[in-house]
């Protein structure tokens, strides 16, 4: 959903006075022996030399192997996208990214390096989104700015893939907004595809406004969170039945991340803001972007994304895999699981997350390997759509 307006809004005084506490605690812990070996102790590295590190530690070297960053020409305008892989002889993942316009690219170092072992993943900025908002000109861009032609854009890139790899099918995954693209792509065209793999699930527009707002509301009722409960019950009835304003997603938000409806466990969201800030697949200029095609992109998606209803669409072509985490109201996991109820499909899987809410791949990301392995990879590996496995001897 669109989170980094709000996070930034929440964090970035924090991020200030937190900064300037480490550094003068850092200067108190150590008292210098000299003025240069003071200045050494306490100088932090440059963004510069960490995304090298970074980016050297997971080099893909490997002859059968692809690393690359590829400006694409798709839906009239230019877009880019990251494809890492350990051999080209494995599956294609196609993430698609939330927001919107919140591209997972630059935080993707932090839970993709051990996918791509098993899968040739491919990180796509959508348009609007980081990288491609920078490419292009919103006059360009605007035409498509909307779900049909998102998902047209989407279609191409997988034929793109399939050709590019040799591939009959890939995997589509689809996270938080992703997954309207996802459903909508995966009723199109389910022959392309092994599994959709559904993660933080928009069934419901509405309705994820309306779950996430009660549960903020009934924690902070069982807190005794004077602040929380004014704010929240100022805006009841929540949603309502007009227009959406950003205020009012933003204070649901704000106090449902706070109760780690977003990250279980975690009141804001600065553990993403830092990674995505030492980021070794964006640029600084990048980064300032993300920002940017937000706000562009929710002017003219916030509507359509709170209108998504895939109630009744519950017929799928191809297998479908969903994802929930158990402490979700990002997207609300009671709605993704009595969806799953309802889907007819040739084969589906639930998995619940006992210990995420809606960024499962970065609060459990062994586990979510784990299933990624076991659930969606059989399916290519039975088709001998993957590079051969260890050799394994028992004695």
């Amino acid at each position: 959903m669109a989170l980094r307006l709000l996070r930034n809004t929440l964090v970035g005084l924090l991020t200030l006075f937190a900064g300037l506490a480490t550094s003068v605690a850092l200067a108190a812990a150590s008292p210098p022996t000299s003025v240069a070996s003071a200045a050494d102790a306490t100088r932090p590295m440059s963004r510069e030399q960490v995304t090298r590190i970074l980016d050297s530690n997971r080099q893909i070297l490997l002859p059968q192997g692809v690393n690359e960053q590829v400006k694409l020409r798709i839906g009239g305008i230019d877009q880019w996208v990251s494809i890492r892989g350990k051999d080209k002889r494995n599956p294609v993942l196609l993430f698609l990214h939330g927001g919107p316009a919140a591209p997972a690219m630059p935080e993707a170092y932090t839970f993709q390096t051990p996918w791509e072992d098993y899968f040739t993943v491919v990180q796509w900025d959508q348009r609007g989104a980081g990288k491609t908002w920078r490419a292009n000109t919103e006059q360009a861009m605007t035409p498509g700015m909307n779900v049909a032609s998102m998902t047209d854009d989407a279609a191409q890139l997988v034929q793109y893939l399939r050709t590019r790899f040799g591939k009959q099918k890939i995997f589509l995954l689809g996270h938080s907004w992703g997954s309207i693209l996802g459903v909508e792509l995966a009723q199109r065209h389910p022959e392309w595809f092994y599994a959709y793999i559904s993660t933080g699930q928009v069934v419901n527009g509405r309705r994820n406004e309306e779950v996430g707002y009660n549960f903020a509301l009934r924690q902070a009722r069982a807190e005794g969170n004077a602040t929380a409960i004014r704010e929240l019950e100022a805006m009841a009835p929540y949603p309502g039945t007009g227009k959406m304003s950003l205020e009012r997603i933003g204070m649901r938000s704000k106090w449902e991340m706070y109760y780690g409806g977003l990250a279980w466990g975690r009141k804001d969201y600065q553990f993403d803001v830092d990674a995505e800030e030492l980021s070794p697949d964006y640029s600084r200029a990048d980064l300032d972007a993300i920002d940017k095609g937000s706000l562009y992109s929710l002017g003219y998606l916030l509507e359509p994304m709170l209108a998504s209803n895939f109630d009744q669409v519950t017929h799928f072509g191809c297998p479908v895999i969903v994802y929930v985490g158990a402490h979700d109201y990002t997207t609300p996991h009671e709605l993704a699981e009595e969806w799953f109820s309802h889907i007819t499909a040739p084969s589906k899987r639930l998995v619940s997350f006992a210990d995420s809410a809606h960024m499962m791949m970065q609060e459990q990301p062994g586990r979510f390997l784990v299933h990624l392995i076991t659930d969606a990879l059989p399916f290519a590996q039975q088709a001998g759509d993957a590079a051969p496995a260890e050799v394994v001897r028992d004695h």
